[in-house]
């Protein structure tokens, strides 16, 4: 799964900027191309918000930022803003999904699409890519692991707004909720052949 990978959080200037986040796009898109290979799915969530209604979310966007950033955000992160896209450079393929995200998680309940997508092709394990590592990502991680699911974090193919942030994140999900590996371990567990059970 990539997480948020849109051009509200990768173009420069965009109200949710994160630089590192473009320097990822090549280590997803070879985790993405291995992943299909195998016979995976590839599923992109986009942080999507809403002013009102269901999908709104009043106390993230009425106390935990400022009005002003509020606005730029809900615009930003509105379907049919060119902000709400994936970055052109990501590589997508026929039988991708892409997935609104209503919340940090896109495991929290009624958030995404995700995990009825996940359980009705029986997948029981999500490789974890995206920005920001310790924001959506690591939530996404966290929520993942307690729903029973086997969680592996790209470490190379993750993004934060600074590197502190970056690793502490990781340095937690490796302690209690995921298997964190590079883009080269994890595409060579995919595929390297499986030993005889």
């Amino acid at each position: 799964m990539v997480i948020d990978m849109q051009n509200a959080f990768l173009r420069a200037g965009a109200p949710s900027e994160t630089p590192a986040a473009r320097a990822i796009v090549p280590q997803i898109n070879r985790l993405a191309r291995a992943v299909r290979a195998g016979g995976g799915l590839v599923a992109f969530t986009l942080g999507t918000f809403a002013r009102s209604g269901p999908d709104a979310w009043p106390h993230f966007f009425e106390h935990m930022v400022n009005p002003a950033h509020a606005e730029a955000i809900l615009t930003a992160l509105s379907p049919g803003s060119s902000d709400h896209g994936l970055w052109p450079a990501l590589e997508l393929a026929a039988g991708d999904l892409q997935l609104a995200k209503k919340r940090y998680s896109a495991f929290f309940p009624g958030a995404c699409e995700l995990p009825r997508h996940l359980h009705e092709r029986d997948i029981d394990t999500v490789i974890i890519a995206g920005t920001l590592t310790n924001v959506c990502c690591e939530a996404s991680a966290r929520d993942a692991m307690m729903a029973d699911y086997k969680v592996v974090m790209a470490s190379d193919a993750n993004a934060a707004r600074s590197d502190a942030e970056h690793l502490g994140a990781l340095v937690s999900l490796a302690q209690f909720f995921a298997d964190v590996r590079s883009t080269d371990e994890i595409i060579t567990m995919l595929t390297s052949p499986r030993a005889p059970a």
